[in-house]
Formats: C-alpha cells, structure tokens, sequence
C-alpha cells in the first residue's frame, strides 16, 4: 500500500463496497476495518484466509492493531463528548 490517501482514494473508501474501484489490498483493508468497526463477529476463517493471501502476518498485526487504535480512540471522543470531533462510521441501511 502506498503511504497517505489522496482525496480520489477518500472518496472511493465512502462509496458503497460494490462501487468501490480500490486496489484489491486497499479495498480488503477497508473490508477488514469496517468488519472491525461494525461486526467484528463476521471475520471468519474465510476471511482471515483472504487476509493471508493479500497481507503477511506482519501486516495483519499491524494495520489490525491500527484499526483498532483509531476505532478506540473515535469511541474516546465521544465519551468526551467531543464526538463533533470524530468522523461517523458508515453502517449499510443506518
């Protein structure tokens, strides 16, 4: 993956998953963090075994772990009430 996101790339990310022209690591990236961020539950063997085909374990770590960072860290803001501050999570149907 290249380093940063351009405004193109932004856009593609809030578009709906059958719409999106990513990358395909991109688009499993964006995949995994919405499955993190909406429905955890749903990362199956399946998808672990997509992960694996696109990412080394390495990179599973790391970008699960920032995943995770930023999904905590949008929560804190909005137990501080400083969620204007934090950008909405895009839920299909909510």
């Amino acid at each position: 993956m290249r380093e940063g996101l351009d405004e193109q790339t932004i856009a593609e990310i809030h578009k709906p998953q059958a719409e999106r022209r990513l990358e395909p690591r991109e688009s499993l990236a964006v995949r995994w963090a919405e499955k993190c961020a909406t429905d955890f539950r749903t990362v199956d063997e399946a998808f672990k075994q997509e992960l694996r085909e696109h990412f080394s374990e390495a990179e599973i770590v790391e970008l699960g772990m920032m995943i995770g960072q930023y999904l905590a860290f949008g929560r804190l803001l909005v137990m501080l009430g400083r969620h204007r501050a934090a950008c909405e999570i895009y839920t299909p149907g909510g």
